[in-house]
Order: C-alpha cells, then sequence, then structure tokens
C-alpha cells in the first residue's frame, strides 16, 4: 500500500516544499480589489483577463509595522494611499498555514509603479475626450461681465466652503453675491456619481446662476482620483454654465481642473478671482462711462459750434435776402414811377376824355362834341369842329 498522509501532514508537507521553493521575496504586479486595514492590512490581489473576469485572484497580508512604514512612504511618493482598484507592484513572500491555506505577505509596494499607471491611464482619459472634441467646451464659454449668482458644490459644513463665502462676503469692492449651496461628496469612490447629481440639480435651474464653482477644503488629499474619473470629467467639459475648481490639489492638476473654465487651487482662491473679475469689469464700465462722457460732451460742444454757425448763417441769409427784396421793391417802385401818368403827362403827353371816358382814338369824336384834355397842371375843354 502507498504512503498515506494525515491532513496535518499533508499541509506540513506542502508548507515545506513552498518554503523551500519560494524562499525568496517577488515582485508582482496586481490589482487591489479589496482592502481592509485592521491595524495589519488584508487585501484582495487579483488578475483581470481580457473580458473582465478574473485570471487569477489571491489573498494577502501585510502586517502592522510594515503597513504603517509602507502606507507613509507610499502617501509621500504619490499623494495617496493603497485603494481599491488602484494597479501595485509588490513584493511579495509566499506563505502557506494548514488552516488559512495559501497567501501572500506584502514586504513592499513600489510607488513609481503606481504613479505610471495613473499617469498611463489619465493620459488614455485627456486624449478619449480630446476625441470626443469636448476637452475645451467649458473653457471656451464666456464669462458673465459681472458674476452674481454662484451655484456651489462642496460638501455640506466643509470648511473650503466657509472660507469661500466669508471671502466674498468681505472684499474690498462691497460687492454683493448670492450663493446656492448644492451638497455633495467630494471624495473617495463615491464622489463622481454625488457631483454629477449636483450638476444636474444645477443644470435644471441653470437660468438662476452665472457660473458654478467645485471647491474643497480641509480635508485629507489622498481621496482626489476621483476628479480623474472620465465621467464626471465629461460632465464638467459639457456643462452649460462656467465651471471654477478649487478642489485643493498640492502635487498635480486633476482631469476635472483641466476641463473646468478656470481652475485653482484653493476655495479662497476661486473667491478671489470671481471679486478680481468683477472689479476688473467695473473698472472697464467705469472708464467706458468716462469716455462715453467725454465724447457725449464733445459732441455736444461740437454741434453747438454747428448750431451757432448755421445760425450765423441763417441770420447772414436772411439779411442778405432781405436786402435783395427790398432792392427789388425799389427798382419795382422806380418802374412804376416812371410809368406812373404824372410822369408821362411830365413829357407833354395829355389825357383826352369825352361825358368822363377817356378818348383812345379821333373817329370816336365827332363834331360839336365837348371834350376835356388832362394836362399835368390843369384841365382845359374844348369844343370838336369839323
Amino acid at each position: 500500500m502507498e504512503q498515506s498522509y494525515s491532513l496535518t501532514e499533508f499541509c506540513s508537507l506542502i508548507e515545506n516544499e513552498l518554503h523551500d521553493r519560494f524562499a525568496a521575496t517577488y515582485w508582482v504586479n496586481a490589482e487591489i480589489a479589496q482592502l481592509s486595514e485592521k491595524g495589519h492590512c488584508y487585501l484582495e490581489l487579483v488578475e483581470k483577463a481580457p473580458n473582465g473576469l478574473f485570471a487569477a485572484k489571491m489573498r494577502a497580508t501585510c502586517w502592522s509595522n510594515t503597513w504603517q512604514l509602507i502606507k507613509a512612504y507610499f502617501l509621500q511618493e504619490t499623494g495617496k494611499i493603497p485603494e481599491a482598484g488602484m494597479q501595485v507592484l509588490v513584493e511579495v513572500s509566499v506563505s502557506f498555514h494548514p488552516v488559512y491555506g495559501l497567501s501572500l505577505n506584502i514586504h513592499n509596494i513600489d510607488p513609481r509603479f503606481t504613479l505610471g499607471d495613473l499617469a498611463r491611464q489619465r493620459q488614455l482619459t485627456l486624449e478619449r475626450l480630446e476625441k470626443e472634441g469636448v476637452l475645451e467646451m467649458n473653457k471656451s464659454l464666456p464669462l458673465p461681465t459681472i458674476i452674481r449668482r454662484i451655484a456651489v458644490v462642496s460638501a455640506e459644513g466643509a470648511a473650503g466652503y466657509g472660507d469661500f463665502c466669508h471671502q466674498l462676503s468681505n472684499n474690498e469692492y462691497r460687492l454683493l453675491y448670492s450663493t446656492q449651496l448644492f451638497p455633495a461628496i467630494m471624495q473617495g469612490e463615491q464622489a463622481p456619481r454625488s457631483i454629477i447629481a449636483a450638476l444636474n440639480a444645477i443644470a435644471a435651474q441653470e437660468e438662476d446662476f452665472d457660473i458654478v464653482v467645485i471647491i474643497r477644503g480641509g480635508g485629507s488629499s489622498t481621496d482626489l482620483t476621483c476628479f480623474d474619473d472620465y465621467a464626471l470629467a465629461a460632465h464638467c467639459a459639457q456643462f452649460p454654465l462656467p465651471i471654477l475648481s478649487g478642489i485643493g490639489h498640492t502635487r498635480d492638476v486633476s482631469i476635472v481642473d483641466i476641463v473646468v473654465h478656470l481652475a485653482l487651487k484653493t476655495p479662497t482662491a476661486v473667491a478671489e478671482a470671481i471679486i478680481s473679475h468683477n472689479a476688473d469689469e467695473l473698472l472697464k464700465l467705469e472708464d467706458l462711462r468716462r469716455r462715453l462722457a467725454l465724447v457725449a460732451t464733445r459732441m455736444v460742444s461740437t454741434r453747438r459750434q454747428e448750431i451757432e454757425k448755421m445760425q450765423m448763417m441763417l441770420q447772414y441769409t436772411i439779411s442778405a435776402t432781405c436786402q435783395s427784396e427790398r432792392n427789388k421793391l425799389k427798382m419795382i417802385e422806380q418802374k412804376i414811377s416812371l410809368c406812373s401818368p404824372e410822369q408821362i403827362f411830365r413829357k407833354g403827353y395829355s389825357l383826352t376824355l369825352s361825358n368822363g371816358k377817356v378818348v383812345k382814338q379821333a373817329a370816336e369824336l365827332q363834331p360839336g362834341m365837348t371834350i376835356t384834355s388832362v394836362f399835368s397842371d390843369s384841365e382845359v375843354q374844348s369844343v370838336v369842329k369839323g
């Protein structure tokens, strides 16, 4: 009969074989499917096939002392802590336990690999947005001349939201603003969906606002990968109102920062940008008012001079016309005077009347008629003879 083993003996045999065969540590590329931190850190590492199904899966443990060192270093280098969904390069050793089975012990995580993978994912997302033609859409929207009505996407009660409102209300120009908060989760896996819901609520009353601000402050910078989410970035890029962001990235710029109209580091900086924009526009309006007033003054002065000139020309024209008409009247008077009976009589002419009627032809006279001859100085009566 062949040799047989108890289960404990067989597990011990496996453990010894694995210990001898895998005595060294190995660098393994995998995705973190699950991560639970309870002093020690318990992970599930997976590799996915092209169809999205698991090609491999294994439990892994990082003991507390090692985990604290790894987490601090990883955070320092990447600005993030390891989390589910992240691709990592881990240094592991093989462990086998008769009760708990096969697992991996994690000794180190290379942050450079994760940074490279995140950069690759960011680049793919940016290329997709550019290919879809939406990358510059929000940037192309003009800011209103004066910004007054502001929709704010932020966590309710967040310090960053308070800083933003305080900066707006205490501006040196005494400009007044109206803000309305649309609460959203601003970090972690649920953030993209929550922020999109807030943006949809704003879009439903788009005409009530001039711009949208997305702000985050007063928290850790380790859960900001949500702002590299494609769906959130695409939503922001195509939003119908200009968006200003102040989401607290200190190491790099998120994809949301890239696609919005204007990206700033902090909520306070967003408020200062709005105040500065309005102040600049007010200065432009004041300068325009002064220029319009100057142009109006010049136009009035020019028109006044033209009117005065026209008045002078009118007066001259009236005077010249009157003088011309007077001269015409004098000439008419002279003509009338020359043609008057008195002037004719003075030249030796006389007027012959018969029974009070003017005699124009000799044939009108008969012998024995009495006629009256009118001269310039007197009248003479005569009797017509044959």
